[in-house]
């Protein structure tokens, strides 16, 4: 008869006697008991002040002078004292601040949510139901992602003038509705999320095909689709190329990253200042993140259950 496994050993004796097991079995550190050791910790150290530091070197300029930054170019590690001046610079200046970061606000709200129901939607379609010609329609959707954004702009640019939207918030909402990339997100996900058992139980009791979505698919799908809403948010958020075309860069009428470029004269640049407002425009990601940092990962941990 075989020794129990280190798995069955910890769910009858309990952990510790799982870890003798595992030292005298010569299996310490392997598969799901192993921990990380210190290169690992070292690594994701690197990468993660990497990542971090133009953040804070935005900051360091933002609470700088623009003497200090023309005279040190490369600032100390130490923040200066002039960063909530230089806030104030920049939501008190000609570029229409509040309404750019109102009408930004809108815009990645509004296609966030309507991304993740139509991708939803979309992709329970092709993961779970049949029909014909679902795979070539499938394989037609992911090849537009192969499509430069620049190759679209003005058959784009034409349709929105044809609806009268040029200077206006749809015209920047209605090309953004749904990507091809959400919908490939959501199809590989509900495919092997959401058994096909769930479909029938909740047909034999009589629900319908929009009820079904609603009720089983949709709570199913909640780890990716949350991860897809909070990327979509960012993307829209920090786009800057579609809005500066189909808006202008016309204060109070524009986004907030098409508003803050206008912080620079055609000559001059006042760099404290510009960073102060990049500084400003990541504050509300970075508060996104925090609050729903914690749900995303605990979705995703829901997610990867079975049972």
């Amino acid at each position: 008869m075989s020794a129990p496994s280190v798995p069955v050993i910890r769910q009858s004796a309990g952990a510790g006697a799982a870890r003798a097991a595992a030292r005298r079995s010569g299996q310490k550190g392997a598969g799901a008991n192993r921990r990380p050791r210190w290169l690992t910790y070292s690594i994701l150290t690197v990468v993660l002040l990497v990542a971090v530091y133009p953040l804070y070197y935005s900051f360091l300029i933002a609470s700088s002078t623009k003497e200090d930054v023309a005279r040190h170019p490369i600032p100390s590690l130490i923040p200066g004292s002039h960063l909530w001046e230089n806030m104030l610079k920049v939501v008190t200046s000609d570029i229409g601040f509040w309404a750019a970061l109102r009408n930004s606000f809108v815009v990645s709200v509004v296609t966030a949510v309507s991304v993740v129901l139509f991708s939803t939607l979309a992709g329970y379609s092709f993961a779970k139901l049949r029909f014909r010609g679902r795979g070539p329609l499938l394989v037609f959707v992911i090849a537009t992602t192969a499509i430069p954004t620049q190759l679209g702009v003005v058959p784009l640019f034409l349709v929105m003038k044809q609806l009268h939207l040029i200077g206006k918030l749809p015209a920047v909402i209605l090309p953004a509705l749904v990507t091809a990339f959400g919908v490939f997100w959501m199809t590989q996900y509900l495919e092997g999320a959401l058994p096909y058992e769930l479909i029938e139980a909740a047909r034999v009791d009589g629900a319908s095909m929009i009820r079904t979505f609603w009720s089983v698919a949709l709570p199913a799908a909640r780890p990716a689709a949350t991860m897809l809403g909070l990327f979509t948010f960012v993307a829209n958020w920090t786009n800057y190329f579609w809005p500066l075309v189909v808006l202008g860069a016309v204060p109070g009428k524009t986004t907030l990253p098409v508003a803050l470029k206008m912080l620079q004269a055609h000559y001059y640049a006042d760099y404290s200042q510009v960073m102060a407002g990049v500084f400003v425009s990541v504050l509300p990601l970075l508060v996104l993140f925090i609050v729903a940092g914690r749900q995303l990962v605990s979705g995703i941990m829901q997610g990867a259950v079975k049972g």
